[in-house]
């Protein structure tokens, strides 16, 4: 028992509920905003003539608020959820924490009115102007000194691997910003890159695809390294496996970048560097994604009866397919087919919906009720139906734009035997119609799902109490 009169250290949680939560909230408005514009592409009227509901308004703000609003919360709840516990000691400066929390919500919120009032810098995924990209790298420098803080003052030695991975997200996504959003400003929204030309292009590629590989990969294997061994009950298949994974995945991902440039003025070489570290990727991906699976080995029964671990568990056969697919899209001959069509929209949904979408979930269904006081939350049926919605509703979306995406390739380079194309454009849009309407069904069933999570979510809070969980005590303490 423990000797000392003095009550024992609590975690500091307040934090993680507060993005928890949100992570929950922004889900459903950026899901929200994406059923809106694939609505458009089916049915142009819906814009309504009102400029700030434009497909091209609203397009970068779904985007945002899926990957930043919804993605960057579940992120940052879970890691300062995971590197408390496996630190075994609290936050470091929780008022910095804080302040990382309520500068986030600022971020989003000014993402939220600025880009439907138009003010954009047109880069994908880092359309926000330059003073909301200033905040962006405050708060972001602020939750790494909050992070490593807390692991500095950790009292086990050893680093568990969800840290090296949740630690290369945050480092990495600085990186990226800080130089992707170099720009002059012109006015208090409006700047000009401090790039140029195929200078430009390079920069925001290398940026846009190494968003995805840390922001969307690392840092939601820092949640598949820690949440699904807690539902399973049993130890990550492989430790070492899981470390080769991490130095083999961090140090690929960053020269992929220019497969996004097939066929540009960028020079053939680097394209041709692209292609083949993006072949390289799929040996560490599938490495960590068979980590993750394995390790339900002598557990797989468990997936009958527990739908957040089939959440977990689905999230990377997604995982695993989008990381097949991608580096298949990168080969160039295969690339002059796939490009510009919605082959690239299918593939980036499978792994946003299919891969972060349900780990996310996964980790939130673990984690929010232990926040509260409860071992599981509000309506477990309710998990199951959400998860049968999500995965109905990802399989129509994707299998829709693969079709769609495919169709569109072979539409547009198909020639006569005079040499003229065989096809208007305006014909492979009309052909594209069905699928359209395939989409927005796919897209509705997701929402509906994250709504019925919002619900349950609400309930859990309702009927449980903000928990204290205390840290343990150190084995010198105890008799």
């Amino acid at each position: 028992m423990n000797t000392s009169n003095s009550s024992p250290a609590i975690y500091d949680d307040t934090v993680v509920r507060q993005f928890a939560l949100m992570s929950v909230v922004w889900g459903v408005v950026g899901m929200l905003v994406g059923v809106v514009i694939a609505s458009q592409l089916a049915w142009p009227q819906l814009n309504f003539g009102i400029p700030w509901l434009s497909y091209g308004r609203l397009r970068p703000l779904h985007t945002n608020a899926v990957i930043f609003a919804f993605g960057g919360c579940a992120l940052m709840a879970t890691s300062f959820h995971v590197v408390q516990r496996t630190c075994q000691t609290r936050l470091f400066a929780p008022r910095l924490a804080s302040f990382v929390f309520w500068g986030w919500q600022a971020v989003i919120v000014a993402a939220a009115i600025s880009l439907p009032l138009g003010y954009t810098s047109g880069k994908e995924y880092a359309e926000l102007e330059w003073p909301i990209d200033i905040l962006i790298a405050l708060v972001w420098v602020a939750y790494a000194i909050v992070f490593f803080g807390t692991i500095g003052t950790r009292k086990v030695r050893h680093i568990y691997v969800a840290n090296w991975f949740y630690g290369a997200f945050i480092i990495a996504v600085a990186l990226l910003h800080i130089v992707n959003s170099a720009a002059m400003p012109a006015g208090w929204m409006k700047s000009y890159s401090a790039y140029a030309g195929v200078q430009d292009a390079m920069v925001q590629w290398w940026y846009g695809h190494n968003a995805v590989g840390f922001f969307l990969t690392a840092g939601f294997l820092g949640m598949m390294y820690y949440y699904i061994p807690k539902q399973v009950g049993r130890p990550v298949y492989s430790y070492r496996l899981s470390i080769v994974h991490f130095w083999a995945l961090i140090f690929t991902y960053m020269w992929a970048g220019p497969h996004h440039l097939h066929y540009t003025a960028l020079p053939d070489w680097t394209q041709s560097i692209g292609m083949v570290f993006s072949l390289i990727l799929l040996a560490p991906s599938w490495g960590g994604m068979i980590n993750g699976i394995m390790t339900l080995s002598g557990a797989w029964h468990k997936l009958r009866t527990d739908p957040i671990l089939r959440f977990l568990i689905v999230s990377l056969s997604f995982y695993g397919m989008s990381t097949f697919e991608g580096p298949m899209m990168s080969i160039k001959t295969v690339n002059a087919l796939s490009h510009y069509t919605d082959w690239t929209v299918g593939h980036v949904h499978s792994g946003a919906l299919g891969w972060v979408g349900l780990i996310s979930m996964g980790s939130l269904y673990y984690l929010i009720p232990r926040m509260y006081g409860r071992t599981e939350m509000y309506s477990v049926k309710a998990i199951e139906l959400h998860f049968w919605m999500s995965t109905v509703g990802i399989v129509l979306y994707i299998a829709a734009m693969w079709i769609a995406g495919v169709m569109q390739g072979l539409m547009w380079r198909s020639v006569d035997p005079d040499g003229t194309l065989t096809y208007t454009f305006v014909e492979s849009v009309k052909a594209t119609y069905p699928y359209y309407v395939v989409r927005v069904l796919g897209g509705l069933l997701y929402l509906a799902g994250m709504v019925l999570m919002a619900w349950n979510v609400l309930m859990t809070v309702v009927s449980g109490r903000s928990a204290r969980a205390p840290i343990p005590q150190p084995a010198a303490a105890l008799t």
